[in-house]
């Protein structure tokens, strides 16, 4: 396991245990939002139709303005899961994978608390 995945791992892990200590009902699906990010449009747009072709619910592509006014494009690939840490874990890594695979970066990923 690379180190940059090391840290979406632990990333799931503080996530998840925050989320939980703060009272979000574990027991109901959190809609979890992955983050995908890149300056090129192109690279983007190929990134998010091959998730859209492995049936994955995606978002549309948007630019973004960076704190120190760089142009990137992003967007989000969207899961209903259970706060299962080895579920989203194996998530988290099958996201970070395509985004290698698609040249792209992985931004991890958040989700809503749950009432």
């Amino acid at each position: 396991m690379t180190e940059e995945l090391q840290q979406w791992m632990n990333h799931c892990d503080n996530l998840i245990t925050e989320l939980l200590e703060d009272g979000t009902n574990d027991e109901v699906y959190h809609t979890i939002e992955h983050h995908f990010a890149s300056a090129n449009f192109e690279l983007l747009e190929k990134a998010a139709i091959t998730a859209f072709k492995l049936g994955l619910d995606v978002e549309e592509p948007e630019e973004a303005e960076l704190e120190n006014g760089a142009r990137v494009f992003a967007f989000d690939i969207i899961t209903e899961q259970m706060l299962d840490v080895d579920l989203i874990k194996a998530e988290t890594k099958r996201m970070y994978e395509l985004a290698k695979e698609c040249n792209v970066d992985y931004d991890g990923w958040g989700t809503y608390f749950e009432e």
